[in-house]
């Protein structure tokens, strides 16, 4: 199951096209896309038996696919490339961090650089869907609406600002948050565990299609189920939270590639689908 944001209303993106859910239901859950996360367990009961005969679509019509969690979450240096890359031991254990809200953005946003200072960071994003505290590893991904892909771009400057990091201000300029384009359930991938994704970066200066990023979920210290599990022994993880799980190595900032007027960057999403973030200088 596929669940988007199309112009604000909640949608089921099905192989013929978009089904909204609120005249699907016939208004048992109601356009706002928050409606299926705070109600998960009995709207997964009704997408059992939903129609699929949907209508055709514009992406740039994809908004952000949980626009109010009440918690963004994000996980540092997750990936045991990235350690290398960037000269950090293997973490015992998580290194979390927020963005705040008004950093999300829609798929594919375009986005206004404050500074010459801005990286990117390509993140599987795991969207909870039942509350729970305390959750064994075992039981976590019952605790799972979904998958997406984003970016977690970043301000250098700002995040490595003294006396101490700033990383969740450096993070969460307008824009700094992208993810999509759709949420979709653990059962659409192959492997729940071992999930693919890339990131692709065109523009000025870039000869055709170079790609930035490569990642494996499969590689990370923590996999979404123990996140889930280390989280939840200190917080009450909400439905509608979102949490974006750490980035591969590839990053600008061990490959001297910063964000500039006219960049484009693709990030796609083991088959699921894509996004695309344009720069413009501020």
């Amino acid at each position: 199951m596929r669940i988007a944001n199309l112009n604000g209303r909640v949608a089921l993106i099905t192989e013929s096209g978009a089904v909204d859910i609120a005249s699907a239901s016939g208004g048992v859950f109601g356009p706002d896309p928050m409606d299926v996360y705070e109600r998960w367990q009995e709207f997964s009961a009704w997408a059992q038996t939903a129609p699929t005969e949907g209508s055709a679509y514009d992406e740039a019509d994809l908004g952000i696919p949980v626009p109010r969690p009440p918690q963004i979450i994000a996980i540092g240096v997750n990936y045991k490339a990235h350690a290398e890359e960037a000269g950090i031991p293997a973490p015992e254990e998580l290194m979390v961090f927020t963005k705040f809200r008004s950093s999300l953005a829609a798929p594919n946003a375009t986005i206004e650089l404050p500074s010459d200072d801005v990286d990117y960071e390509t993140e599987v994003v795991v969207v909870i869907g039942v509350e729970g505290h305390g959750i064994a590893a075992e039981d976590a991904w019952d605790h799972v609406a979904g998958i997406a892909i984003g970016q977690d771009y970043s301000e250098r400057t700002v995040q490595r600002r003294p006396p101490v990091p700033q990383f969740s201000m450096g993070k969460s300029f307008p824009g700094f948050g992208p993810f999509g384009p759709v949420v979709a359930t653990p059962d659409e991938f192959a492997d729940r565990d071992a999930i693919e994704f890339r990131a692709v970066l065109t523009g000025p200066g870039i000869d055709g299609e170079l790609v930035v990023q490569e990642g494996n979920t499969s590689d990370m210290f923590f996999g979404v189920a123990e996140i889930i599990h280390r989280l939840s022994q200190v917080l009450t993880l909400l439905p509608g939270d979102i949490i974006f799980t750490g980035t591969p190595a590839g990053v600008g900032l061990s490959r001297g590639i910063l964000m500039r007027d006219g960049y484009v960057m693709t990030t796609e999403l083991d088959g699921i689908g894509s996004m695309r973030n344009s720069f413009i200088a501020r």
